[in-house]
């Protein structure tokens, strides 16, 4: 048994007895009025002094936490402005009864865009959310916080747990991690910055405290544990693997920091699933592992400098992975690859089944693409993954994350995705047993399999002339695919075949 492990057993087996001992004795009370009452002041031995000692030792740690960590923790207050279109109530009726005829002269436009900016308005919305200091340079501190609740602020005053104020500034914000820095100055250098832990040790029961200003009241301590860990943020359009607990998070959390019983900060609170808006013991937090690389980048660039592989990833779905004979094996299908990609460069193709990268295993989508994200760019990273059953090591060499590029659906290879033929797609199509290959399905514009004119819900029965009989046959042709590729398409019982498409 390891030192983090005694520590924690340790504290938690205190806190189990404690609180077991607590409710018997408490049972014990009597009512009020009644000749055995027991008073609040009174000390007459409710709790036998050896119990006493351990809810007292736990009690004492809680405090020592919150006295240490709570200096660290502060309040964010937003201002964002915004700009609506306003609407005049007369503009239908004068313009029905009198006409606009400015509006078929063309040297009219700059006198309708002026009348464009006298309709619009702009007002002022508040809000605030929590922070925790983890840097100081000089007289500079560094608050990290959540994207949704400084990114888009037009002002930011920064309030410590002592009451001051001081106007803060955005150092950077990004919307994939939901993570910003703030910073502002002070001549105090007794302001305390937090230490920060390391969430990869966090394990599932340890115990948890989550600070911050939920609902507007500052520096509150909510106490409970780690609930899960790796839960997905995809259906929040989230790209981390998030801490849960049931240390009650609420409207104001966000941005505040999760902390062990070391006083470390493993996570920043980030959301809750609730039906009422309000806690109901499911509260998220990003693991602080995920954000230690981004707070140099956001103060050495103003941003989080993604790596890119150049690769769009699919779930390895039991569908899949049973029809490329790979249902054993975890990882995510990267069945599109940009050409000109540091994947494509690497020797990636479409049909490759992504299992590890270094060396070590990776599990899904969400995991790959905050593995590449961290990523240097300019680093050549081995990725293994399985092509045809067979398993290969490619050596690939990480950009930096272009969004141009990243969004160029003309470079994207093959532009659609291959499904296989299940008996659902035999029954809506109406197509015979003997009929073999793939769907098209989620064809992108202006992409390769647009410009052959490929249409959602095609079959393909051959590429370049090579029957498929399904998406195991259809990747490892498509993977020899060098300068010029077509297509056959089955239609009413008959074949055709698409144009050819050159590289």
């Amino acid at each position: 048994m390891n030192v983090w492990t005694k520590r924690v057993l340790g504290v938690t087996g205190a806190a189990v007895f404690s609180f077991a001992a607590f409710s018997i004795s408490c049972s014990k009370m009597a009512v009020k009025g009644s000749a055995d009452t027991v008073y609040a002041e009174s000390k007459s031995g409710i709790v036998s002094e050896d119990n006493l000692r351990v809810v007292e030792a736990l009690q004492n740690a809680f405090r020592s936490i919150s006295d240490g960590v709570l200096p660290s923790v502060v309040e964010v207050d937003v201002t964002e402005t915004k700009t609506v279109q306003t609407m005049d109530p007369f503009e239908d009726f004068r313009k029905f009864f009198f006409g606009f005829p400015d509006e078929e002269n063309p040297k009219s436009d700059d006198s309708r865009d002026n009348k464009k900016k006298e309709n619009t308005r702009e007002y002022e919305t508040k809000g605030l959310g929590s922070g925790v200091i983890v840097k100081k340079s000089g007289k500079t501190l560094y608050v990290l916080t959540n994207n949704h609740v400084a990114g888009e602020a037009t002002k930011i005053s920064i309030k410590l747990n002592d009451g001051r104020e001081f106007d803060g500034k955005l150092v950077g914000a990004d919307e994939r991690m939901d993570i910003a820095l703030v910073s502002f100055e002070s001549d105090d250098s007794s302001v305390p910055v937090a230490r920060l832990g390391d969430s990869d040790l966090v394990k599932t029961g340890d115990i948890c405290l989550a600070m911050g200003a939920p609902l507007g009241y500052s520096q509150s301590v909510t106490q409970g544990i780690v609930s899960a860990k790796g839960r997905s943020g995809s259906g929040i359009g989230n790209i981390n693997d998030f801490i849960q607990t049931d240390a009650a998070i609420n409207q104001g959390n966000s941005g505040g920091p999760l902390v062990n019983i070391y006083g470390e900060v493993i996570g920043i609170n980030t959301w809750i699933a609730s039906q009422s808006g309000g806690s109901q013991g499911l509260g998220f937090s990003i693991p602080i592992n995920n954000i230690k690389n981004a707070i140099e980048s956001f103060i050495s660039n103003g941003k989080i400098v993604y790596g890119w592989l150049g690769v769009s990833l699919m779930p390895g779905t039991k569908e899949y992975k049973d029809a490329l004979g790979i249902s054993e094996k975890d990882g995510a299908l990267a069945a599109q690859v940009f050409v000109g990609s540091p994947a494509h460069k690497g020797g990636i193709k479409p049909g490759d089944f992504i299992i590890a990268i270094e060396g070590h295993k990776v599990k899904d989508v969400e995991q790959i693409q905050r593995e590449v994200g961290k990523l240097e760019a300019g680093k050549t990273v081995s990725f293994t993954v399985v092509r045809n059953t067979k398993e290969i090591t490619l050596p690939v060499k990480i950009e930096e994350r272009s969004e141009k590029v990243s969004s160029d659906n003309g470079k994207i290879w093959p532009g659609f995705i291959a499904a296989p033929i299940t008996d659902d797609v035999k029954k809506k199509f109406e197509l015979e047993d003997k009929v073999k290959g793939v769907v098209v399905a989620n064809v992108l514009a202006k992409s390769p399999a647009a410009a052959l004119r490929l249409q959602a819900g095609d079959i393909i029965t051959a590429v370049n002339g090579v029957p498929v009989k399904n998406i195991k046959d259809f990747y490892a042709e498509l993977a020899k695919v060098e300068k010029s590729v077509n297509f056959d398409i089955y239609s009413n019982g008959g074949t055709i075949t698409t144009g050819t498409y050159k590289f």
